[in-house]
């Protein structure tokens, strides 16, 4: 690429989280993911990570399903839905037996499969979010590793036989599974697990063409995040001793997501993947 022209120029982004693409390796915009078909879980509103990973899938072609957790947050999740052009949205707490099943059995009804998913759950009470690990309860703990933490491993067996010709699960983590980060507390160890998982899963799927990503976003206030105490301090340092010394936007997020969803990501799997503008070599 000279002086960012010709056809080689990459993603970009606006100050404003905006989009445009003129080719992404050597594909023409808006055909990265033209005629995939994708699983999002994890949406909580127009804020969440996962909806700006939709928001750029949806850009790049492909086609979505969209889950809510409950009736509280149908209203803000069902109108970003529509606004993709989403034919499935439904509900989905995978703490509630069968509720992720009627959400595979729906996609296998309408589309017969499907080529990626990416899963962003996490949830833990409270009252074992905010305190030591030392002093987590053992409910909490298994709350914590269920919703975040078996939700992917349920949510693979679920997937392979409708990946018929491969594809691509994701799951988003972060950088408090690697080291101790203040106030994150019991969400390290499962976030941990989960990073374990996906090597399994990667090792156990490959020979279905099914590749198993985790991604790890820097700090974005989240309506998750919001939950962490002091998070706004831990922003703070980033901009501070990050090398872009810059938050990343769900839309960074979204267009790194959109490369391992996509074929061009085909030789990648297994791996943990940072997008945190740098942050995960001096922090």
């Amino acid at each position: 690429m000279e002086n960012g022209k010709g056809k080689d120029k990459e993603i970009t982004l606006s100050d404003e989280g905006n989009i445009t693409m003129d080719w992404i390796y050597g594909v023409k915009p808006g055909t990265l993911l033209l005629g995939k078909k994708g699983l999002i879980l994890g949406i909580a509103n127009e804020r969440s990570i996962a909806y700006g990973c939709a928001k750029v899938f949806h850009l790049i072609g492909a086609e979505l399903a969209v889950t809510y957790r409950n009736e509280k947050a149908e209203g803000h999740v069902r109108p970003l839905a529509e606004e993709l052009n989403c034919p499935i949205i439904m509900p989905c707490d995978v703490a509630v037996p069968g509720s992720l099943e009627a959400v595979f059995d729906k996609i296998s009804e309408v589309w017969g499969g499907i080529d990626f998913i990416l899963h962003s759950i996490a949830s833990a009470p409270k009252e074992d979010l905010h305190g030591r690990v030392t002093d987590c309860s053992k409910e909490g703990f298994l709350t914590a590793m269920g919703d975040s933490c078996y939700s992917l491993i349920r949510t693979a067996h679920l997937a392979e036989p409708l990946m018929k010709n491969g594809g691509s699960i994701l799951t988003v983590t972060y950088y408090g599974s690697q080291k101790v980060v203040t106030n994150y507390n019991v969400m390290g160890p499962v976030k941990a697990a989960l990073e374990s998982t996906v090597r399994y899963l990667a090792a156990e799927l490959g020979i279905k063409k099914i590749r198993v990503n985790s991604i790890s976003p820097g700090p974005i206030l989240t309506r998750a995040a919001s939950g962490i105490e002091h998070f706004d301090e831990l922003m703070e340092r980033v901009v501070t001793v990050a090398p872009e010394h810059k938050l990343v936007t769900i839309e960074d997020v979204g267009a790194f997501a959109a490369f391992l969803a996509s074929d061009a990501s085909r030789g990648i799997t297994g791996g943990l993947h940072y997008i945190d503008g740098g942050y995960h070599i001096v922090g």
